[in-house]
């Protein structure tokens, strides 16, 4: 079954250009856009949500743990959390990292790679910025804090990062360890896809995250870094008041462009029972 989901309205909202990575933020919607109501969705081919030549599209796939798979129309490829192995094919052009688990980054990227972006601060800084573009994709960082290994704090020790490609945005929360303040509502704007860790333990509770994203309001939440299905019904089971849409895949991959969002809240267990 091809989910196919006609739109009422579309106005292209360029990306906030404004000042320097500090502004950068994925533009709001100028217009809602309205489909069927969804509560259940299978797919026998995997999932494919966008078909035909929109710019505003991307191939996302799951690697495992916390990294996904980015691939744009023009053939860019970028990594989520990359730490070295998971990955497959030809190498990445952009990698993101966050330093919580070595799982989570390395210090050794492969050679080829034309941006490795680190989302915690170097020595001497008070906190990690980037704000790139390679051909059709363009990726920078909101830095929040972390937990240390001894219970404290870490201030602007993690970077959600955005991958925006034409007018569809991308989001990944890395290993968030707090609720969004408005400032970082504000830098983020309108995320289309989430990309969200719902361990409940190593990043932060369950409740705790199901709350960010009812902050974020994204069109399309990707659970990550979670091990077994308990983990998963638990992140639905609270989010159900929302009323999502739940998909269930049988491949890694899905494909997702801006003018086919789904209207209401989906979830895509792209990972499966357990994230790796």
């Amino acid at each position: 079954m091809a989910l196919r989901l006609s739109l009422t309205a579309l106005i292209a909202a360029a990306l906030a250009l404004l000042a320097g990575p500090a502004l950068a933020r994925c533009s709001k919607n100028l217009v809602e856009e309205f489909s069927p109501r969804l509560q259940r969705a299978s797919f026998d081919d995997g999932l494919r949500l966008a078909d035909g030549p929109s710019p505003n599209r991307a191939i996302i796939t799951f690697l495992g743990h916390a990294s996904y798979q980015i691939d744009t129309p023009q053939g860019v490829r970028a990594i989520t959390d990359y730490n070295g192995i998971n990955g497959f094919g030809r190498h990445p052009d952009i990698v993101t990292m966050n330093n919580a688990h070595g799982t989570h980054f390395t210090d050794e990227p492969e050679e080829g790679i034309t941006y490795a972006l680190r989302g915690w601060p170097r020595e001497g800084e008070t906190e990690a910025r980037h704000d790139i573009t390679l051909k059709d994709m363009r990726v920078w960082n909101v830095p929040t804090n972390a937990r240390d290994w001894s219970g404290g704090v870490r201030i602007n020790g993690n970077s959600i990062f955005i991958f925006a490609v034409g007018d569809l945005c991308l989001a990944h929360l890395g290993h968030l360890h707090q609720r969004l303040t408005p400032a970082h509502l504000e830098a983020l704007g309108r995320i289309d896809v989430l990309m969200v860790p719902i361990d409940g333990a190593y990043t932060m509770g369950v409740p705790l995250m199901v709350d960010v994203v009812k902050q974020i309001e994204p069109k399309i939440v990707l659970p990550m870094h979670y091990w077994g299905r308990a983990q998963l019904d638990r992140f639905v089971t609270l989010l159900a008041p929302l009323e999502p849409a739940f998909v269930w895949p049988d491949k890694p991959t899905i494909e997702v462009a801006k003018e086919e969002l789904p209207d209401k809240l989906t979830i895509i267990a792209v990972g499966g029972d357990g994230g790796g």
